[in-house]
């Protein structure tokens, strides 16, 4: 999930989405690899000439499909579901119940 908010928050490219989730590339590549494979993403590679012309290797850019799109949307209901249920089944605290 972490993965994929990150490319819909418009970090496009496997370093990219590394920094933005501190995640490490063992975690970020092979998470992209089964994102695209469940059709969650879909990525293509830059024009080699783009990156020879900026003096490093060639970057595969990724972008979330529509049915990434609606997956993240159902994870991140889900996720927020769990914490409103966990909030509510948190016991007070002694020090806020005396303001």
């Amino acid at each position: 999930m972490t993965v994929l908010q990150a490319l819909a928050s418009g970090y496009r490219y496997g370093f990219d989405v590394m920094d933005a989730t501190s995640l490490p590339s063992g975690t970020v590549y092979p998470a992209l690899s089964r994102l695209e494979r469940s059709g969650f993403i879909r990525a293509q590679w830059e024009d080699a000439r783009i990156a020879q012309g900026e003096k490093r290797p060639p970057r595969r850019y990724y972008e979330v499909t529509p049915a990434g799109a609606e997956g993240l949307d159902a994870a991140l209901a889900q996720y927020r579901s769990l914490t409103d249920v966990r909030a509510s089944n948190r016991k007070p605290d002694p020090d806020e119940a005396h303001g």
